[in-house]
Parts: structure tokens; C-alpha cells; sequence
């Protein structure tokens, strides 16, 4: 019986859509007894330069909103803010929004890039639920971030198709999908699955042993950096590298 009656970690993630609902089940299934999430929402309508910079002062509200909280740290999530806006706009704007904060303001997709780096990963597959021109940018903000794309496979949907998706239809297609794109770059040596309503939680420890290599998640890089950032003296339970070979180095 586990003796954790508090949360001792806070993490603020603001996310792009609505309804909190995938990102909740698969964090609180991910990370260890006692890390809480507190999700502010924004209403992003696509993948679109446009559309993000319309969110962008909610984004700012969101930010101020979880400072007063005093959580520990805050991440914005979607990796396609990111890719639209490119690495140096994006860590410009990670920059700014930490010295508003008062605290690290970071975002799923440098906590990619930061898990890449840590694990030595240069070169890596990829596979998305998203159109070409969104895995174009982001294939760009990993090669600025130096890591090569050797291969990418994706079945491309829109906002409304990849919320009303089925569990069991996400978990599959992930499948399908890494396992292609690791068949074709068998010298990557790890498989980014970005997208936050993607439920491919369950996908990772499968492909892990098949390939050998490991496999992230959004909500598993951006829970991986947050515990990393922390240190040993504040993980008060470790977390289960079940969900991904990147939890071992922890």
C-alpha cells in the first residue's frame, strides 16, 4: 500500500484543445503516484500558423494563472505549436513566458528534443497522425534541434477525426504505423509518436521489445523532463519504465 496521501509534484500543461480527457488517462497512468496535472485548455482550430498565434493570449493568460498556482513547473502541450513556429521562436517564446513565470515554461516538444539528447539519439523514425505539411515542419525543427528524420510514416486526419477516434483504432495504428517506420530506418535509434490525443500509451513497451530502440510519447517526454529537471532528492516514486526506456535513466 502506497503511503503517498499528497501530490509532491504539480505540473501545469496547458493544452491545445478543449476537453481534458486522453492527456488526463494516459499522464495518470504514466506518471508516478503523486504527480498531479493541472490543465488549463486552449481552443486551437488546426494546424495553421494562424491559428496558433490566435491562441497565443490565452496562452499568456494560462501562463500568469498556473504562476499564482505555484506549481512546479509548466509545459505547453502540442507539438505542432512548435513546428509552426519554429525552434528559435519557440525557445524565444519558452524564454520569455520562464521569466514571466518565475519558473521553467517548457513544451512537449523540446522535452523530445531533450529526451534525444540525453539518450544519445540522433537519428530516429517517426510516425504521426497528422497531414504532410505539419510532419515537414517538425521534421525541420528536429533537424535544427540536430536529429535527423530517416523515415516518417503517417496516416494524416484532421481535429475533428483524431478526437473522435477509438482507443482501441489509436493503440493499432500506432503499431502499425512505428513498426513501419522502424522497418525502414533500422539504424534510428528511437521512434517519435507526437500527438496528445494519440492513445498509443500501450504501444511503447510493445515496440520497445520488438526494436530495441525507445519510443516517445508526448506525455512521456514531457513527464520524463519534468521528473529529470527535479532530481533524485524531489522523485518521491519512481516511475515504471513500462511505459518507456527513457524512465530508467531517472
Amino acid at each position: 500500500m502506497s503511503d503517498i496521501i499528497h501530490p509532491w509534484y504539480q505540473l501545469g500543461y496547458i493544452i491545445p484543445h478543449l476537453t481534458t480527457d486522453m492527456d488526463a488517462y494516459q499522464f495518470y497512468r504514466i506518471a508516478p503516484e503523486g504527480m498531479m496535472l493541472v490543465t488549463p485548455c486552449l481552443d486551437l482550430q488546426g494546424h495553421s500558423l494562424e491559428a496558433i498565434e490566435r491562441e497565443m493570449p490565452t496562452f499568456w493568460r494560462h501562463v500568469d494563472l498556473l504562476a499564482k498556482k505555484k506549481v512546479d513547473r509548466i509545459s505547453l502541450s502540442g507539438v505542432p505549436v512548435g513546428s509552426y513556429l519554429g525552434r528559435e521562436k519557440m525557445r524565444a517564446t519558452l524564454k520569455e513566458a520562464s521569466e514571466r513565470a518565475g519558473m521553467v515554461v517548457d513544451t512537449d516538444i523540446e522535452a523530445h528534443v531533450a529526451v534525444m539528447q540525453h539518450l544519445g539519439a540522433t537519428k530516429i523514425a517517426m510516425a504521426t497522425r497528422w497531414p504532410d505539411s505539419t510532419v515537414t515542419r517538425l521534421t525541420r525543427y528536429m533537424n535544427d534541434s540536430g536529429i535527423e528524420v530517416l523515415s516518417t510514416k503517417s496516416q494524416a486526419m484532421n481535429f475533428k477525426e483524431s478526437k473522435e477516434r477509438k482507443a482501441e483504432d489509436d493503440h493499432n495504428l500506432a503499431l502499425d504505423l512505428g513498426r513501419q517506420a522502424l522497418r525502414e530506418a533500422p539504424q534510428a535509434q528511437a521512434l517519435l509518436m507526437p500527438g496528445g490525443l494519440w492513445h498509443a500509451m500501450h504501444a511503447v513497451s510493445i515496440l520497445e521489445q520488438e526494436f530495441g530502440v525507445p519510443v516517445l510519447l508526448n506525455i512521456t517526454s514531457t513527464t520524463w523532463a519534468a521528473l529529470h529537471a527535479a532530481g533524485p532528492e524531489r522523485i518521491k516514486v519512481r516511475p515504471n519504465p513500462h511505459w518507456g526506456m527513457m524512465f530508467k535513466s531517472l
